[in-house]
């Protein structure tokens, strides 16, 4: 099948198939409507590699993130990988593990062959490194990390997410809500900074005991980090409420304190975040904030088009986010 029989078809010159097909916007939508409708009749599929070299692209970007075991991260490069393919890119995927050496690796463009994008969802480099890297290829941010202006960032708004879970366990009747993988030391945490903003809105204290960080977002740590502040109380007061910032640390802390004879949410209400899979089928089921990953894939590679496409000024897009409501907060009913 080739580009003459399309425009055949579609009654229009080669010029205009070529343009449609590149995605260039001087055809006329109800031309391209046309185009697009003989492209679907006869089947045809365009040569990507003879397509990108034509445009002078790579056809690949790399989707960059710090651990592909964990199942918010595997969503989000399925959602990337449909978006990419829209565009016509393939994508080399690449974890950092949470390493920053790692990370300035990839800000200094060391991949192993030329790239039109990255999107990348970094924990330790800077801001000022993000700026001041040497490698010209097209990046934008994913994840919490604050752009502050140096790149195009995509992400739900973490702060606003941190109050929605604090009003939810307050509407609840819940008063003692700690947090589980965060720092009160920690000068950049915005689902933290969404937490501390509910209590001081709701006029509630903040125990530096029930701030708990943890080395890494598991089940392991988060069970670790619930029992090491049940043994610090020593038969005090506890929290009748756990945000958790990801939902590997919300399960591992209802599995603490289950062992630990505590019931859930009778006795302390449990909230994760990312929404992953297994927390819709743990017992009890885990309420959670679940983000748009379908809208930051789109927005992400949405931008890096723009950005091949010419200068653009940087733009900070927030995806949407909603709270689930399950069982660890509300009970079975």
């Amino acid at each position: 099948m080739t580009l003459r029989e399309v425009a055949d078809r579609a009654g229009v010159s080669l010029k205009t198939v070529t343009n449609v097909v590149h995605q260039r916007s001087v055809v006329r939508p109800a031309t391209r409507d046309r185009v697009l409708a003989a492209i679907e009749e006869l089947g045809y599929r365009p040569n990507l590699s003879a397509r990108n070299l034509a445009l002078g692209r790579a056809g690949t970007i790399a989707l960059v993130v710090p651990r592909l075991d964990m199942p918010y991260f595997a969503s989000l490069a399925m959602h990337v990988l449909e978006e990419a393919e829209r565009h016509g890119w393939f994508v080399l995927i690449v974890q950092t593990r949470g390493d920053a050496e790692a990370e300035r690796r990839v800000l200094a463009g060391t991949f192993p062959q030329r790239l039109d994008g990255i999107v990348f969802d970094p924990i330790h480099v800077s801001a000022e490194e993000i700026r001041d890297r040497a490698d010209t290829t097209p990046l934008v941010l994913i994840g919490e990390h604050r752009a502050e202006g140096v790149a195009d960032h995509v992400a739900i708004d973490n702060v606003a997410a941190g109050r929605t879970v604090v009003d939810h366990l307050v509407g609840l009747g819940r008063r003692r809500i700690g947090m589980i993988g965060a720092s009160l030391d920690t000068p950049e945490d915005v689902r933290r900074d969404g937490y501390l903003a509910g209590l001081r809105e709701h006029g509630l204290p903040v125990v530096p005991d029930w701030v708990r960080p943890v080395p890494a977002n598991t089940g392991e740590e988060g069970a670790a980090a619930v029992t090491a502040l049940l043994d610090d109380a020593a038969g005090g007061e506890v929290p009748d409420a756990l945000f958790c910032s990801a939902d590997w640390l919300a399960l591992g802390a209802i599995r603490a304190l289950v062992t630990r004879g505590l019931r859930v949410p009778e006795d302390v209400a449990v909230v994760g975040f990312d929404d992953i899979p297994y927390g819709r089928v743990s017992t009890p089921t885990l309420t959670t904030i679940a983000s748009a990953r379908d809208e930051i894939a789109r927005a992400a590679v949405e931008s890096l088009a723009r950005r091949l496409a010419g200068p653009q000024p940087l733009r900070e897009i927030q995806a949407g986010f909603e709270l689930v409501v399950r069982e660890s907060t509300v009970g079975r009913g």
